[in-house]
């Protein structure tokens, strides 16, 4: 999706591993469920890093992580010269303006009690950004941005179809100015149409605002219209990683080659990449 090459690592993950306690249906026994271990990643500036796999690999809990949402048990992430897991509330607080997390269910990500302009201006008015006119201007600067028309400022998010409500999360994101966007299943919901037309949004934005995406997906036919770089999950581990091109050319791992197997014809999205990359 970019043109990103080797170039600076903006966010890196080292021994990473989070578990979480259940219990069960009838006993009411706790027991412990290991989400991902062991997860070591390397995300550059400007670049989209996607990472697949099937449901239950632990994809969306490495994302709540990597947003700082939740704390891993264990292992570092690093944004620039920050270990953000030795971070305290308060430095948190400030660092969550650099990592913003879009869900796969807009509406249910969505206040349905405020507006397209109070939801815009929301993460702002939190983190105590400009008065209340500058924030609802630059709320009308976003939604121009991701292509929502101005007229519906005052709508509730019911009032709006599925990819403008994706539409107005992404918007919703970027009103703190961060440097990476993380995308977990945010193109699952929408049809064909939609996804193609939020795709060419997110490369938009990503040329003029130098952002830098995490993709999560069990999607490989938009993985590879989209990633630079894919990371493959399974079972709560990163089995392969390399680039693009590599990864649908010539899979090293078996779980990766059998997900692959499982997709749609390839030829035409690799004739596609391959016409796109430099000579």
């Amino acid at each position: 999706m970019s043109a990103a090459g080797q170039g600076e690592v903006l966010l890196r993950v080292r021994g990473l591993g989070k578990s979480y306690v259940q219990r069960r249906e009838f006993t009411r026994e706790k027991f412990q469920v290991h989400a991902f271990e062991g997860i070591e990643l390397a995300v550059q500036r400007g670049a989209t890093f996607a990472i697949v796999g099937e449901s239950g690999a632990g994809k969306s809990s490495l994302a709540r992580c990597l947003a700082l949402l939740e704390r891993p048990d264990c292992g570092e992430i690093w944004i620039e010269t920050k270990d953000v897991t030795k971070a305290s509330r308060a430095e948190l607080f400030e660092l969550r303006r650099k990592v913003q997390l879009i869900f796969q269910d807009a509406t249910a990500a969505l206040n349905g009690r405020f507006t397209a302009a109070e939801i815009i201006a929301e993460p702002m008015r939190i983190q105590g950004l400009f008065g209340a006119a500058q924030r609802r201007e630059r709320a009308m600067e976003l939604m121009e941005q991701v292509g929502l028309p101005l007229a519906g400022a005052k709508k509730l998010p019911r009032e709006w179809s599925g990819g403008q409500r994706q539409r107005l999360a992404i918007a919703r994101a970027l009103a703190l100015e961060p440097s990476v966007l993380i995308l977990d299943e945010a193109l699952a919901n929408l049809d064909l149409s939609n996804q193609e037309m939020i795709l060419r949004l997110l490369a938009d934005l990503q040329a003029r605002r130098g952002l830098t995406y995490i993709y999560i997906s069990h999607d490989l036919r938009l993985v590879a219209l989209i990633a630079d770089e894919i990371a493959v999950m399974h079972e709560g581990r990163i089995v392969e990683e390399s680039g693009a091109a590599e990864f649908f050319a010539q899979p090293r791992n078996s779980y990766a080659r059998d997900l692959i197997r499982a997709m749609p014809p390839l030829e035409t999205i690799l004739r596609e990449r391959l016409q796109e990359e430099p000579a």
